[in-house]
């Protein structure tokens, strides 16, 4: 087969035998491998493997219930991973609960310990809130301050566990819209209007030097402070949806004072 040369040919050389030999017989060279580097190879996550610090951070809730004598105090430790980079996070470790009522003590001992190894498994670790919150009490529950009620002592631990983990970011709490707080802002107002107007009516048509009074103290009752920052009737029922005691009736219909729910809609 004929082969044209365009170029000018500068040298030359004859291929011999031996020279194919010699290039059949070199190594091929291996290709480089080629590293990849993840992102994420370097971020730690919460698992069981995770040594315990020296030092943990955490925080300790007080729990006073009417079915015990003495006040339980829950205390969180929580770990933080990945320490001063923009992956730093802060996660549940260990619980610890403690009181001087000691005929809890056994099941108080196991819940903790199991508590805190679901933590040290890692993960989505916010069920225990709703698995806890959901236990309920054969001697019946009770309402804490504020009037929110609590179905049994586990319950309120749930509920303890909750705020924790709202406060370091693995709970996300669902804030009220605007036009909610006007909402509830406006029941509460037309609910205080309604009880002034009823006690200067009562105080007006009364026979007796003492039904004034008498009517002004139930007015004055009715708006009361009931709880830590709470100011619900003490009258009040509870409401299904955000388990307080806020609700009143307002123009025929069941409503909330504290979140706004209504059964008329």
């Amino acid at each position: 087969m004929a082969i044209k040369i365009s170029k000018k040919i500068k040298s030359y050389s004859v291929q011999k035998p031996e020279d194919k030999a010699k290039e059949a017989a070199a190594p091929v060279a291996a290709p480089a491998p080629v590293v990849v580097e993840f992102a994420g190879a370097d971020i730690i996550q919460m698992h069981e493997k995770v040594e315990r610090p020296e030092v943990l951070i955490g925080s300790t809730y007080k729990i006073k219930s009417p079915l015990v004598e003495h006040a339980m105090y829950v205390t969180i430790n929580d770990i933080v991973l990945n320490p001063g980079t923009e992956h730093e996070l802060r996660r549940p470790f260990e619980v610890f609960i403690n009181s001087k009522n000691m005929d809890h003590f056994q099941w108080i001992v196991a819940l903790t310990r199991i508590m805190s190894a679901v933590f040290r498994k890692g993960g989505d670790v916010t069920f225990l809130v709703d698995e806890m919150k959901a236990v309920f009490d054969p001697r019946g529950g009770y309402f804490k301050a504020g009037g929110v009620y609590m179905p049994s002592i586990v319950a309120e631990i749930g509920s303890v566990v909750e705020e924790h983990l709202k406060s370091i970011g693995m709970i996300i709490d669902p804030e009220l819209s605007d036009a909610q707080r006007q909402l509830i802002a406006e029941k509460r107002a037309a609910y205080e209007n309604r009880a002034k107007k009823k006690s200067e009516s009562s105080s007006l048509s009364g026979d007796v030097a003492g039904a004034g009074t008498d009517s002004a103290n139930r007015a004055d009752e009715a708006v009361q402070v009931t709880g830590d920052g709470a100011s619900f009737p003490p009258s009040a029922t509870m409401c299904f949806k955000c388990n307080t005691k806020a609700t009143v009736i307002m123009d025929g219909c069941a409503t909330c004072l504290n979140c706004g729910y209504s059964k008329c809609g």
